[in-house]
């Protein structure tokens, strides 16, 4: 789906912002260094955060790792479907029921309370409802539609650039203690995030080009004169042949 020419300045700038953009997200996240700013005394929900227990790093760290790579394939399989059927809001359907039939089996089988499965009219429920709307309907759509016109890589790129989001979100609004390891690798992120980006519109441009000079659009500037000429000469013998 994506072309991969390294001696193509373009293919260049895509090969190099991939890896910026992987070395930026673990950077963020196994580098901490030092602090650059501090986080606020009287937020006792960050200091109950950190006072609780540890959980299983390793085991996390690998599903998190296997998340990652089906959900690649699952983008490069669903911008196979939305090519061949372009109906992004069915197609978000159908996979939509598809993870609540599976979701709601896993959580039969994991929650054991049915008083877990009651919902009352509070935060809670406002919550699911958030989430339902637009963490995941709308959410979905727009990545579907996204996958048809760009690509897998497009919207594969955008997670990484997540974790800035996140980062800037929970230094502005919950007082989190902004690191030196979480500066720098937000900054390669972004950095790597624009040079895919160039690299794609640089392609796209290319193909644009390419396509209009085969196709001898006389109107088109990047069509050269002797292809216009040769084709008024031709349209003309075969108008006096005729």
């Amino acid at each position: 789906m994506e072309k991969l020419e390294l001696r193509v300045q373009s293919s260049q700038a895509k090969s190099f912002g991939t890896v910026l953009l992987i070395g930026g997200a673990l950077i963020v996240t196994l580098y901490k260094g030092l602090p650059i700013t501090s986080a606020p005394s009287k937020n006792k929900l960050i200091n109950q955060l950190v006072q609780l227990p540890l959980s299983n790093w390793t085991i996390g760290g690998i599903f998190l790792a296997a998340h990652s790579v089906i959900l690649a394939i699952y983008y490069i399989v669903q911008a196979w479907i939305v090519r061949d059927y372009p109906a992004e809001l069915m197609v978000t359907l159908i996979c939509s029921i598809f993870v609540t039939i599976l979701s709601s089996a896993v959580s039969l089988v994991a929650e054991k309370n049915p008083n877990a499965w009651r919902l009352r009219p509070d935060i809670e429920l406002m919550a699911i409802g958030y989430s339902a709307i637009f963490a995941v309907s709308v959410r979905s759509v727009f990545h579907t539609w996204a996958l048809r016109k760009k690509g897998p890589v497009y919207v594969s790129m955008f997670k990484p650039l997540g974790m800035v989001v996140a980062l800037v979100f929970g230094i502005a609004f919950l007082g989190d203690t902004l690191y030196l390891g979480s500066f720098v690798g937000a900054a390669t992120i972004a950095l790597g995030f624009y040079a895919v980006i160039w690299g794609q519109a640089k392609e796209e441009k290319m193909d644009e080009d390419n396509t209009e000079i085969s196709g001898f659009k006389p109107s088109s500037p990047c069509v050269p004169l002797l292809i216009n000429k040769s084709n008024t000469e031709d349209s003309r013998a075969t108008f006096a042949s005729g």
